[in-house]
């Protein structure tokens, strides 16, 4: 398997583990499951919002996966910036979050996550865990790589309740999913070291 194609397939996979994580953490009314046919629409709504989750949480990894395959010398990451830009502006105008802030919390996580795949597809290895362990080589190169992922994604997270607005239920959908994507990236780590 190509190496773009396990990574991305190993980012959806994490993507929907997050999902998943967040939804089971959410209380479901029990008459829902007495009415017959309820849990149909329920688990329509599981994966509707799973496939919707998954599509937002994949928009800068797709991002910054394209623009590691195609960095190979200085001025080609200038042009790629360039489009970055462009098409970071371009998708969180689609969202509604568009926004300075979130423009730039945007293509920082886009350059993090840009550099650390570029590392992957550099590196040897016959699945996703092994691209992580040839290229970090231990538990603390690779740490310190989550740690500046977590940051990034802590600065995503004050764009999104600046521009829509720091309520209870948006900063306690935002915690649930920082929760489950901190527990699943220190998995992750437990896995592969």
């Amino acid at each position: 398997m190509e190496k773009h194609n396990m990574i991305l397939a190993a980012e959806e996979q994490f993507a929907r583990e997050v999902t998943l994580g967040r939804i089971v953490n959410r209380s479901i009314a029990v008459w829902s499951y007495l009415i017959p046919g309820m849990f149909i629409i329920d688990y329509l709504r599981r994966g509707s919002a799973i496939r919707l989750y998954t599509k937002h949480f994949m928009f800068p990894r797709k991002l910054a996966l394209n623009m590691a395959r195609s960095m190979s010398g200085v001025e080609e990451k200038k042009i790629e910036t360039l489009q970055i830009s462009k098409d970071i502006s371009t998708g969180l105008q689609s969202l509604k979050l568009n926004s300075a802030n979130m423009q730039k919390a945007m293509e920082k996580m886009v350059h993090l996550l840009a550099d650390h795949y570029l590392k992957l597809i550099k590196s040897e290895g016959n699945d996703y865990c092994q691209l992580i362990w040839n290229t970090y080589q231990n538990r603390r190169g690779f740490q310190s790589h989550l740690d500046l992922l977590m940051d990034a994604g802590k600065e995503v997270d004050r764009a999104i309740l600046e521009k829509l607005g720091d309520t209870e239920k948006v900063r306690e959908k935002l915690s649930v999913e920082r929760q489950q994507i901190e527990m699943r990236l220190q998995n992750l780590a437990d896995e592969i070291f």
